[in-house]
C-alpha cells in the first residue's frame, strides 16, 4: 500500500483529490494533505510518503522547489506536478527532476487517475534495461562500454595532470572535446565508487564484480540520461564517472540550486544502486566549473570528496565545496575533520535557537548559512548531537509552544504566529503528534 500526500494552497483541491482517489480502488494507505510548501515538507520529514502530488504555484515555496526539497529527504519519493498554466520551463524543468508526469488544471479526473497509477505501478520495478544485468541470462551478455574511443578520451581528459587543454591549440581542443560530446560550456563531476563483496567470498567472483560494475553504470544511464546531459565512463580504478554539462540556457534555466541538484541525483544514484543491486556506493560530487579545460579539476574535487568520506560508514553523498580545502596545506588529519565537524554543529545550533520561532524557515537557510550542503548538515547535526536536525527545530518550537498555552492567555493562532508555524490548524496538526493531545486539550 502506498502513501500519498498532496499539495495546493487551495484547501478545497486538495480534499476534492483526496476524496477522489481514496473513492479510486488503487491500493493506497494513506492520503495525507498540506497547504504549502513548508507544511507538505514537515509530513514528508515526519511521515512515509511514496507519491508527491503537487501543484506548482503555491506562494512562498513553488512545487519545483519543494519537489527538490522532498528528493533532497527521501529520494525515493516519487512527483506528480500540476499546474494552472502550460509553461515549458516549469515543465521541462519537472521532468528533468524526475517527475512522472506533469498536468494542466482542470484537471481531468481521468487523466489524473491514470497519472497516479502510472507512477505507483513503476516504483517497486527496476527498469527493463536493469534488469537485463540481473538476470540469469546475462552470463552471456555482451560487456562493452558504449564507444570505446569516446570513453579513452573522456578518460584522458578527466586523468589529465593539468588543464585538459593545456598545450592544446584553441581550435583543436574544441574538435576533441566536440568529438567527445562535450558541450558545456558548465561542467561537473560524478564519481561512484562501489563497496563490491570480496571476490572469491561468499561466492562472488571476478565475474559476478563485472556483471554488479555494468549493472551500475547502467543504474546511473537510466536515472541520467533521461533528463540530464550527461556523458559516463569507467575510471582505472574502476569507479562510475558521470560527467554532467549544461549550455548557457540550460545554466540559467537552474533557478533553484545547482548544488542541492547535484547532491539530490548523488544521493538517488546511491538509492537505487543499494535497492537494484543490494550494493552500497559512495559519491562524491564535484563543484560546477565553467570550461571543459577543467575536468581534470573536477575529477580531482570528486576524489577529494569520495577520500573525505572514507571514514563516514552511514553516509553515502559528499560534496567536494562541503570541506574548505584551501585552509590546509595538505590532506587534513581526522582530528582537523572533527574540530570543524564540531564547529558547523555549534555554529548551526546557535543560528537555529535564534531563528526557530521564523516562517518558513529551511534546512536549507541553516545550511547556506554554515556553508554546507542542507543533507551533510543534517547527517553532521544527527551524528554529533542525537537529534535529526528539524526534529530539533520542532523540539524547541513545540517546548515553546507548551510553555505559552499553560502560561500566557494567547489564543491557538497567537501561539502558531509566534513559534513559526504559518497556519494554526498545521501548528496543532504538529503539536497533536508531538504531545499526543491537541493544543486545546492540553490547555484544558
Amino acid at each position: 500500500m502506498y502513501n500519498i500526500l498532496l499539495v495546493d494552497d487551495e484547501p478545497l483541491i486538495c480534499k476534492g483529490l483526496a476524496g477522489f482517489l481514496q473513492e479510486s480502488g488503487l491500493d493506497l494507505g494513506l492520503v495525507h494533505t498540506a497547504y504549502s510548501g513548508q507544511e507538505a515538507l514537515d509530513c514528508i520529514r515526519m511521515e512515509e510518503i511514496d507519491l508527491l502530488v503537487t501543484d506548482i504555484q503555491m506562494g512562498e515555496m513553488n512545487g519545483i522547489e519543494l519537489m527538490q526539497q522532498a528528493k533532497l529527504i527521501k529520494p525515493w519519493v516519487q512527483t506528480i506536478i500540476i499546474s494552472a498554466h502550460e509553461t515549458f520551463q516549469y515543465a521541462q524543468m519537472a521532468l528533468r527532476l524526475g517527475a512522472k508526469d506533469y498536468l494542466i488544471k482542470p484537471l481531468n479526473s481521468g487523466q489524473f487517475l491514470d497519472a497516479v497509477r502510472n507512477a505507483l505501478l513503476k516504483m517497486d520495478k527496476p527498469d527493463p534495461l536493469i534488469y537485463n544485468f540481473l538476470a540469469p541470462e546475462a552470463e552471456h551478455f555482451q560487456m562493452e562500454e558504449l564507444e570505446p574511443e569516446q570513453c579513452e578520451g573522456l578518460k584522458r581528459l578527466l586523468a589529465a595532470p593539468v588543464p585538459a587543454a593545456a598545450g592544446i591549440a584553441g581550435d583543436q581542443a574544441v574538435v576533441q572535446q566536440g568529438e567527445l560530446g562535450l558541450r558545456g560550456p558548465y561542467f561537473a563531476v560524478m564519481k561512484m565508487k562501489l563497496d563490491l563483496p570480496v571476490k572469491d567470498h561468499d561466492a562472488y567472483t571476478a565475474r559476478d564484480h563485472q556483471l554488479l560494475e555494468y549493472a551500475a553504470l547502467n543504474v546511473a544511464k537510466e536515472l541520467l540520461y533521461q533528463e540530464w546531459n550527461a556523458l559516463s565512463c569507467f575510471t582505472a580504478e574502476r569507479e562510475i564517472c558521470l560527467v554532467l554539462q549544461w549550455n548557457e540556457r540550460e545554466y540559467a534555466e537552474l533557478d533553484v540550486n545547482k548544488i542541492n541538484q547535484l547532491e539530490m541525483i548523488g544521493r538517488s544514484l546511491h538509492h537505487h544502486v543499494h535497492k537494484y543491486l543490494g550494493v552500497a556506493a559512495m559519491v562524491g560530487v564535484s563543484q560546477i566549473l565553467k570550461g571543459a579545460e577543467f575536468l581534470s579539476v573536477l575529477g580531482q574535487q570528486a576524489d577529494k570528496a569520495i577520500q573525505w568520506g572514507a571514514g563516514h560508514g552511514d553516509y553515502h553523498v559528499f560534496y567536494y565545496g562541503d570541506f574548505n580545502w584551501h585552509n590546509y596545506a595538505q590532506d587534513p588529519s581526522a582530528e582537523e575533520l572533527t574540530t570543524q565537524s564540531n564547529r558547523i554543529v555549534e555554529s548551526a545550533r546557535l543560528y537555529i535557537e535564534a531563528n526557530y520561532h521564523q516562517k518558513g524557515l529551511t534546512i536549507h537557510e541553516v545550511a547556506k548559512k554554515n556553508h554546507v550542503s542542507p543533507n551533510y548538515l543534517s547527517y553532521l547535526f544527527k551524528k554529533n548531537t542525537g537529534h535529526n536536525l528539524w526534529e530539533y527545530v520542532i523540539k524547541l518550537r513545540m517546548e515553546e509552544s507548551k510553555s505559552l498555552l499553560l502560561n500566557t492567555d494567547l489564543r491557538r493562532y497567537e501561539i502558531a504566529e509566534r513559534v513559526g508555524y504559518e497556519s494554526p490548524e498545521h501548528f496543532s496538526k504538529i503539536f497533536k503528534k508531538y504531545y499526543g493531545v491537541s493544543p486545546s486539550e492540553l490547555k484544558k
